[in-house]
């Protein structure tokens, strides 16, 4: 129990890391390209919208609460 609850913190301090070092990641819709096909057609990525990438969710959610804390502080 002890071993499988030291693997979880770990994991999710490597998880927090990599938000901090590289806050966003590649779209999962158009993996990176910026375009999905649809019918046939090259399109714009409705996700991304042609930015190729996304905000990883432990950076949302850290964006989130350093906003919620700084409208709180004031």
């Amino acid at each position: 129990m002890v071993i499988a609850s030291l693997l979880l913190l770990a994991t999710l301090a490597c998880y927090a890391a990599l938000c901090m070092a590289k806050p966003f990641a590649p779209c999962r819709r158009c993996d990176g390209t910026g375009e999905t096909e649809r019918f046939g057609k090259s399109r714009t990525c409705p996700r991304c919208h042609g930015r190729k990438l996304r905000l990883r969710l432990g950076r949302r959610a850290h964006n989130a609460w350093r906003r919620t804390y700084g409208d709180g502080t004031r």
